[in-house]
């Protein structure tokens, strides 16, 4: 038996979605690399690719965007409930609590539970955000984009266009990468047999895990902490000096480059100069580079796609409550493109060592 507590060199499965080298610093989706994916597609196309095997044809994408706006409406009783959780409730716990009220869908999953499940995440994050803000909750509009229709819902507003493209750029990097710990989680749940609604909660739930979802928080918090150029050096020292780490460099898999860092920094360096907070961004990395450099010549860092995604997230409008629960409009699309894949595999089912007392050999 080889024992692995992490499972880091371990592979549990075979997939056809994703492929990831993290010594070349590549991803790509079904063989399209993800930057060129964040650069010249649509939201709505990678979903296609991601859930139907191909990017759609013309005709295919219109009518792929029709049916997902038509998913989009939350039922009556699922606003009910949401309006009952207490206000400080975290936003992850809302949205675990109200995806597992659209009811048991039948296994084994399907495109169709995925898209009823997906387009629903960001209407269920605007409403319970706007019920907390005191605001009347904004229904979906059929007219808009997902993307663009998600800042709607959160704004009241139809957005400007390079809000649309800073967050579509943000949510196409970050619809899927393999086997992390919450797509893991999916798919141990569905090899089970159990039905999609309960694959995408338990997933939710390990995307709460400050190792894991919770890092654009803290990023976002210590941007706004440093909050200037000037302070970002002095800043920076402090917590190198005691042995903090600093959220948003470096990472588990990519030793050299992240691939989904280039899409969203040249975004942030386009509209830096018409906002501030992603020119302190901008700064900081630079900064932040160089003084672990410094501090720590025999290692290497790499800035990673949390960093950046803090800083379009914010730059967007939105605040630290949203950043989380935005990560989960994306990946919620791999989670489930992993559980129709997983849906014909066999219960997963590790061993243990036993490593407590034992009561000795009996006769």
């Amino acid at each position: 038996m080889i024992m692995s507590t992490d499972l880091a060199d371990v592979a549990v499965a075979k997939t056809k979605l994703c492929f990831i080298d993290g010594d070349e610093g590549l991803l790509e989706y079904r063989g399209h690399e993800v930057g060129k994916l964040a650069k010249n597609h649509v939201f709505e196309e990678v979903v296609h690719l991601l859930l139907m095997g191909h990017l759609p044809s013309v005709e295919e994408l219109s009518s792929f965007k029709n049916k997902m706006a038509l998913y989009r409406s939350l039922p009556e009783p699922v606003k009910e409930i949401i309006n009952t959780i207490p206000t400080d409730v975290d936003m992850l716990s809302v949205l675990r609590t109200a995806i597992s009220t659209l009811g048991e869908f039948s296994f084994p999953p399907t495109v169709e539970q995925s898209l009823s499940i997906c387009t629903k995440i960001p209407s269920i994050i605007a409403y319970r955000y706007n019920r907390v803000c005191k605001r009347k909750p904004v229904e979906p509009s059929n007219h808009l984009g997902h993307t663009a229709n998600y800042l709607y819902m959160i704004k009241g507003t139809e957005p400007k266009l390079e809000q649309v493209q800073a967050l579509e750029a943000y949510l196409i990097s970050t619809l899927e990468h393999g086997m992390n710990p919450s797509t893991f989680t999916a798919r141990v749940i569905t090899s089970t047999r159990a039905d999609i609604v309960s694959s995408v909660s338990a997933a939710i739930s390990a995307l709460k895990g400050p190792l894991h979802g919770g890092a654009l928080s803290q990023i976002s918090m210590n941007l706004q902490e440093i909050g200037s150029k000037e302070n970002t050096e002095r800043w920076l020292r402090e917590k190198i000096e005691a042995g903090k780490r600093i959220m948003g460099f470096g990472h588990r898999v990519y030793k050299y480059r992240d691939p989904r860092v280039l899409p969203l920094k040249n975004i942030a360096i386009k509209l830096s100069g018409n906002d501030s907070k992603l020119d302190l961004a901008t700064h900081v990395e630079e900064m932040t580079l160089q003084l672990l450099k410094e501090y720590k010549p025999n290692k290497q860092f790499i800035t990673n796609v949390e960093f950046y995604a803090a800083a379009l997230l914010n730059a967007v409008g939105f605040d630290n409550n949203l950043l989380t629960a935005t990560f989960a409009v994306s990946r919620s699309v791999g989670w489930c493109a992993h559980s129709i894949e997983a849906a014909n595999g066999p219960l997963i089912y590790p061993q243990s060592v036993y490593s407590g007392p034992r009561i000795g050999l009996r006769l």
